[in-house]
């Protein structure tokens, strides 16, 4: 009898061995993981997947693919992860459109904070107000002078109607008490193209866009927008340092599951981004783009959401601006 009892214990224990891996027990990922990105190949969010995404395919050993899902402001991929399984295979890497765009569109498919939970703050990045290199306004006293002496003569370009630089330029309109004339472009580089030019007269541009421009003259930077000068522009005020602390606004970057997924799989995903944000190749890279690097638990990012949420929907009320 004893010897059947320790023939059948050993014959369990085998059988264990012997099963497949997925078998014993829930493994994340099981499965090829996508990263969708709600926006077009070469924008910040798009680089950032396809920087992070191979690192994870070989710490995961399954593969792991950007898909870009572009349209309506970053609306249309946000809710194909919104409709997603809740299983952790569809990741949703976003940016600062997904705490504006609800702003401007109420009656989206999707509710930004009940559809999603939060990953990973992966960076920031600095906006700053811009002027061509050779524009005869040299700081922002000039800048605001300018705007009170002829209200709504000033104008600037953006990239787009409801794009996070309209919103936080009518932001410093508003915090500085001037009004502007806004004039939208199809995009980042026409409104770039046109402010060197002289063609508008001021922009709110990424501090990584603008770099190159500021080294070579053709752009001037009057202030920067973030909490703390950058250390790459020490001689570039903040508007906070200039007066205006509400004027404080950062581009971000952030990763989403959808609403359900299991805490194991979100506590996994923020454990291995967060830990490739601190290899130095992946922050020497995110540094060269001009971004801070984020990381942290999941709460920075869905109270950065929040806060977003609130702030751009006060700005398009107070402004009265409309989608396209």
């Amino acid at each position: 009898m004893l010897f059947r009892r320790s023939l059948l214990l050993a014959c369990t224990a085998l059988s264990a061995l012997a099963l497949p891996a997925w078998a014993q027990g829930p493994i994340y990922p099981a499965a090829p993981v996508t990263l969708v990105v709600p926006f077009t190949t070469g924008t910040g969010a798009d680089l950032l997947a396809r920087l992070l995404g191979p690192k994870l395919a070989d710490r995961w050993k399954v593969a792991v693919v950007t898909d870009n899902k572009a349209g309506a402001s970053g609306a249309i991929g946000t809710n194909a992860v919104a409709k997603a399984a809740p299983t952790g295979l569809t990741v949703l890497v976003t940016a600062t459109a997904h705490g504006t765009v609800p702003a401007l569109s109420p009656k989206l498919p999707y509710a930004p904070l009940q559809a999603f939970t939060p990953v990973v703050l992966l960076g920031t990045s600095s906006l700053g107000l811009a002027t061509a290199g050779k524009s005869s306004l040299h700081n922002f006293k000039d800048f605001q002078q300018a705007a009170k002496a002829k209200p709504g003569d000033l104008n600037y370009s953006s990239p787009g109607n409801g794009s996070p630089q309209h919103l936080a330029m009518e932001l410093l309109a508003q915090e500085s008490g001037v009004q502007l004339l806004h004039v939208p472009y199809k995009g980042t580089a026409g409104a770039l193209t046109d402010l060197i030019g002289g063609h508008v007269q001021a922009s709110i541009v990424a501090l990584q866009t603008a770099a190159p421009h500021l080294q070579n003259g053709a752009l001037r930077m009057l202030a920067l927008m973030s909490a703390e000068r950058s250390p790459a522009f020490p001689n570039v005020p903040t508007l906070k340092e200039l007066g205006l602390p509400g004027a404080v606004v950062e581009t971000w970057y952030g990763v989403f599951v959808p609403a359900g997924t299991p805490p194991e799989v979100v506590a996994k995903l923020n454990a291995d981004f967060n830990s490739l944000l601190q290899l130095p190749e992946v922050r020497e890279t995110m540094t060269k783009q001009g971004l801070a690097v984020a990381g942290g638990k999941p709460e920075r990012l869905q109270e950065l959401t929040k806060a977003e949420l609130t702030r751009w929907a006060r700005v398009v009320d107070k402004a009265g601006i409309k989608a396209d």
